[in-house]
C-alpha cells in the first residue's frame, strides 16, 4: 500500500533518456533508505545518507511517504521510464524492505524501470515476483538491474575503489539477472583513485570491451569528488585530480556500443575538468551524445581548438604511476 503521508525523496528530477532509438521521458529518483550495507567505496558519500537505526516499520513506512510525495508530484503520464535510486542497493532486504518492492512495482507498473543494486542482491525469484506486478505488456525488457561494476579490472577494483567484489561476481549477477527476464545495466567509473590519467584511460578501454558481452546498457561516470570521502582525503592534499574531459571525448568516441556520460561536476576543480575556457562547450556536447548518438558530435569536439590539449597530452605520456598528479 501507498502511505497517505508525503516526505521528499533525497532527491527527484524529471528529464530526457535514451533507450534503443528512442529518447524518452525520464524520472530519476533518489530514495532515502535504511542506507548501503557495505558503506566502504572510497569515492561514494550516499553511504552517509540514511535513516539511523530505524524499525523495519519506520523504514517501510519513510519509503511509503517517499513514494506517495512522488506520485503526487509527477503525473505519470508524463514520463515513460524511471530510474531508481537509494543510498546503496535498491533489492537489499535490509536497506530496503522487500514489502516495498511490491509497492514501487505497483506504482509504476507499465513504466521501463533501470534499478541499481550490488551483485549480491541480486535474486531470480525476487526479480522474478517483482517483474511480474510491473510488466503490463508494454515492454520486451520492464526491467534493467544497473550494477556498479567500475571496472572489469579486480585488483584496481580492490585496491583504488574497495567495491567488495569481484568481475566474477558481475558476471554471475548478469547471468542470474537474465535468467530472470531483467536486462542488465553496468556503470563503469572513470579515473578512481591512484590511476594516472593514462591507467585510467587504458583501464576504461579494457573494461568496455570485457563487459560488453555480459550487459545491454552501459554508462561511464567520470570519477568527481564528493565530500566526506576517502577521494576528497587525498584530493585536498593534491594527490588526486579527476579526469580531463578530453579523456571522456576519447573514450566515448573509441568506445564499440553506445555508452551514455553525465559529467557531473563538469567543469568544476571537484569534477571532470580541462582548463575552464572549453570545459562548457565540451560537457554540453557529451551530454547531448548520450542522447543522440552521433559519434560525428564527438569526433567535431575533439577538434576543438584549445591550448590545455597539450597539457593533456603530456599528462598522458609523461604522468608515472604512485606519483601525485601533475596537474590540479
Amino acid at each position: 500500500m501507498i502511505s497517505h503521508s508525503m516526505e521528499k525523496p533525497l532527491a527527484s528530477w524529471r528529464g530526457k533518456e535514451r533507450y534503443g532509438n528512442e529518447i524518452m521521458e525520464c524520472l530519476t529518483v533518489i530514495f532515502r533508505s535504511g542506507g548501503c550495507s557495505y558503506g566502504a567505496c572510497r569515492m561514494c558519500s550516499y553511504r552517509h545518507e540514511r535513516y539511523h537505526d530505524p524499525s523495519v516499520d519506520a523504514l517501510l513506512s519513510h519509503l511509503r511517504a517517499q513514494l506517495n510525495w512522488v506520485m503526487e508530484n509527477y503525473p505519470a503520464e508524463e514520463y515513460r521510464l524511471v530510474k531508481i535510486f537509494t543510498s546503496g542497493s535498491f533489492f537489499d532486504p535490509v536497506e530496503v524492505p522487500p514489502a516495498f518492492l511490491a509497492d514501487a512495482a505497483r506504482a509504476f507498473r507499465g513504466k521501463l524501470l533501470i534499478v541499481e543494486t550490488r551483485p549480491e542482491y541480486i535474486n531470480e525469484d525476487t526479480l522474478t515476483g517483482f517483474i511480474g506486478q510491473l510488466d503490463d505488456g508494454s515492454w520486451e525488457t520492464p526491467l534493467y538491474c544497473a550494477i556498479g561494476l567500475e571496472t572489469s579490472n579486480d585488483a584496481i577494483r580492490e585496491k583504488c575503489i574497495n567495491k567488495g567484489f569481484t568481475f566474477a561476481d558481475f558476471k554471475d549477477a548478469a547471468g542470474r539477472t537474465r535468467a530472470s527476464g531483467a536486462g542488465v545495466k553496468a556503470y563503469f567509473l572513470f579515473k578512481p583513485l591512484f590511476l594516472t590519467e593514462g591507467e585510467a584511460v587504458a583501464d576504461m578501454r579494457t573494461t568496455i570491451a570485457d563487459t560488453v558481452p555480459y550487459a545491454d546498457l552501459f554508462s561511464m561516470n567520470p570519477c568527481t569528488v564528493q565530500r566526506n570521502t576517502e577521494l576528497e582525503f587525498y584530493w585536498k592534499r593534491g594527490a588526486y585530480r579527476p579526469p580531463y574531459l578530453w579523456s571522456v571525448l576519447t573514450l566515448l568516441h573509441a568506445a564499440p556500443v553506445h555508452m551514455t556520460c553525465d559529467p557531473l561536476g563538469g567543469g568544476q576543480k571537484r569534477g571532470p575538468h580541462n582548463c575552464g575556457k572549453c570545459d562548457y562547450e565540451l560537457v554540453k556536447g557529451i551530454r547531448d551524445y548520450s542522447l543522440t548518438a552521433d559519434r560525428e558530435l564527438i569526433a567535431a569536439l575533439l577538434e576543438t581548438e584549445c591550448g590545455c590539449k597539450e597539457e593533456w597530452e603530456f599528462v598522458l605520456a609523461e604522468e608515472k604511476p604512485w606519483c601525485m598528479p601533475l596537474t590540479r
